[in-house]
């Protein structure tokens, strides 16, 4: 008999979810939580209905709370050092040895890497931000600028047009195809193409320098970053991938090891370019993971199959 029915890894807003999903029916599920979250830099919580600005940390701690009033929850401050099949199961290392639980729930998220510009990391999370959905609004009235002559930068510009004074698009020395130009022109926005030389702190909110050419100052910046796995879970497991990088999961958050869910940052379906980066898409993927679980828990145990 394993030690859990399921061992959910990760402490951010999908595996609390998907903890209290699983501690609400009953189940036998661990939480592993090695602190460290993508919204760490971040001050405050956005377009969650109910914690608009509420700080991320406070909002866990609620969770938390909320974890510990459920018998058959156990929640433990570590990491998870290893996940491996292990019979019908799994054994998941930790700091106090290895447990054994039947399904795995990955909640692990994912890493950012920010574009290479001095100043800007110490902005991050406040007035510089990648997320127009989440942090966007905080910077309405102002000029707002998009780094980068990415693919999407049009797309981007105009969903910032209706809340900016003014829309500054950085190029950074890069180029834009002809859509996008196309598109940056039907807004009126201000285009910069030199190479961008740094960010610093403003009254207003970021004064943006340049190899050459005047400063400009903006009241936030949306920035395209690069992400990776935060844990190797994914890749031992030898799960299938996306083009994103993300684990590739069914619309229940099953991965293509059966056994194996993953909600979150990480992982996404296919029918979709990359995850959908939110506090609250990422708690309702941790629900949706751990209703899996009690699904197959129960064709497992006693025959019961979902509704086809």
């Amino acid at each position: 008999m394993s030690d859990y029915d399921v061992v959910v890894v990760g402490g951010g807003p999908a595996g609390l979810q998907a903890t209290l999903t699983l501690g609400r029916m009953h189940r036998r599920v661990l939480m592993l939580d090695a602190g460290g979250y993508r919204n760490d830099p971040a001050d405050l919580v956005h377009n969650f209905i109910t914690h608009d600005g509420r700080p991320p940390a406070e909002l866990r701690a609620m969770a938390r709370a909320e974890l510990a009033t459920y018998d058959t929850v156990e929640v433990r401050d570590e990491a998870a050092v290893s996940v491996v099949p292990d019979g019908a199961g799994f054994s998941v290392g930790t700091g106090r040895g290895p447990v054994t639980t039947r399904l795995v729930v990955l909640a692990t998220g994912v890493r950012d890497t920010l574009p290479d510009k001095p100043g800007l990391a110490g902005l991050f999370g406040t007035v510089a931000a990648h997320c127009p959905f989440c942090h966007g609004h905080e910077y309405a009235g102002t000029p707002i600028a998009v780094l980068g002559s990415h693919a999407h930068v049009g797309r981007v510009a105009a969903m910032l047009a209706p809340i900016a004074s003014e829309v500054v698009v950085l190029l950074d020395g890069g180029e834009l195809d002809d859509a996008n130009a196309a598109q940056l022109a039907s807004l009126g926005a201000h285009v910069r193409s030199e190479v961008v030389s740094g960010f610093c702190p403003s009254a207003l909110g970021a004064r943006v320098s340049f190899d050459d050419g005047a400063d400009v100052e903006v009241g936030g910046v949306l920035i395209g970053t690069t992400f990776e796995q935060s844990a190797p879970f994914a890749a031992d497991l030898g799960l299938a991938l996306l083009g994103s990088g993300c684990v590739e999961v069914d619309v229940m958050g099953r991965t293509s090891l059966r056994g194996v869910y993953a909600a979150g940052d990480l992982a996404h379906t296919a029918a979709l370019p990359m995850p959908m980066s939110s506090v609250l898409g990422s708690a309702a993927a941790g629900q949706m993971a751990a209703s899996a679980c009690v699904a197959d828990l129960l064709a497992l145990d006693h025959g019961v199959l979902a509704p086809a």
